[in-house]
């Protein structure tokens, strides 16, 4: 697929998908979610072994495209359609995605873009960024598996506060509350979510992906299911090619060399 809306790069296996739309603020048309779906299914082909996320311009994504207005009958609008076909099926692929995902947030992220942020593994935001759900205003619901995501992370009350009354919340208020990782000077953005994307892709691959596939599922998993996954997932993790490196360079006291299998 030829991207207009946004880009895509492999680099030491650092795969970077740039929404790039600067002029309407990243804003998420239908092609920008065909686009973005296309790319999340052509990174482990790449041989990425890191996603990095981010917007260009001012905003990482000021959320879905509202641009066209409302063009017909109100009561025969079907809104949950565009999350049927787009939205969600995107949402779904970066959870599957086999490698670790990061986000770096500059501007807004507002309404699906705050969605798309927060669903990455770890979250760096600029200073000056700012996290939205501006749904209320626009007579509509928080989407993108925000309403199951948020409460499970800042618990019921803020969740609640900031979808009800639409507010700013802020990248330092974002942190205090566990919604993202760390907070960095707008200037040294792109410098640590970087550096942070390349860390994670020096990594061993196979145990990382099964790790976060497991925190996935453990925010709805009993304890003894919990169990369950991780004896499964340690029985595959410790047949890799990476975890006899660990071992050997745990021994030898020296780095390990890990290369993703």
């Amino acid at each position: 697929m030829r991207y207009e809306h946004i880009t895509l790069e492999c680099i030491e296996g650092v795969a970077t998908i740039t929404i790039n739309r600067p002029e309407v603020l990243n804003a998420l048309s239908m092609q920008t979610l065909d686009e973005m779906m296309d790319a999340l299914d052509s990174v482990a082909a790449m041989g990425a072994r890191t996603l990095l996320l981010r917007g260009a311009g001012r905003a990482f994504c000021s959320g879905a495209d509202l641009s066209g207005g409302v063009q017909e009958d109100p009561e025969r609008i079907d809104r949950g359609r565009a999350l049927e076909t787009g939205f969600n099926p995107l949402l779904e692929s970066m959870v599957r995605l086999p490698i670790p995902i990061v986000s770096a947030v500059s501007g807004a992220a507002a309404g699906g873009g705050c969605g798309i942020a927060l669903a990455a593994d770890i979250v760096i935001a600029s200073r000056s960024a700012y996290f939205l759900l501006p749904f209320a205003a626009i007579g509509l619901v928080p989407d993108l598996g925000v309403t199951w995501l948020l409460p499970r992370l800042a618990g019921r009350a803020r969740a609640s506060a900031m979808m009800l009354l639409g507010e700013r919340i802020t990248a330092d208020v974002a942190a205090d509350w566990g919604l993202i990782y760390k907070v960095v000077d707008d200037d040294d953005l792109t410098t640590a979510a970087t550096a942070m994307a390349a860390r994670l892709a020096a990594g061993p691959t196979i145990a990382l992906g099964l790790t976060r596939q497991a925190l996935s599922a453990a925010l709805n998993q009993s304890l003894p299911e919990a169990l369950a996954m991780e004896r499964a997932n340690q029985r595959v993790a410790g047949r890799t090619v990476d975890h006899a490196e660990g071992i050997a360079a745990f021994l030898e006291k020296r780095q390990p060399l890990f290369r993703g299998r």
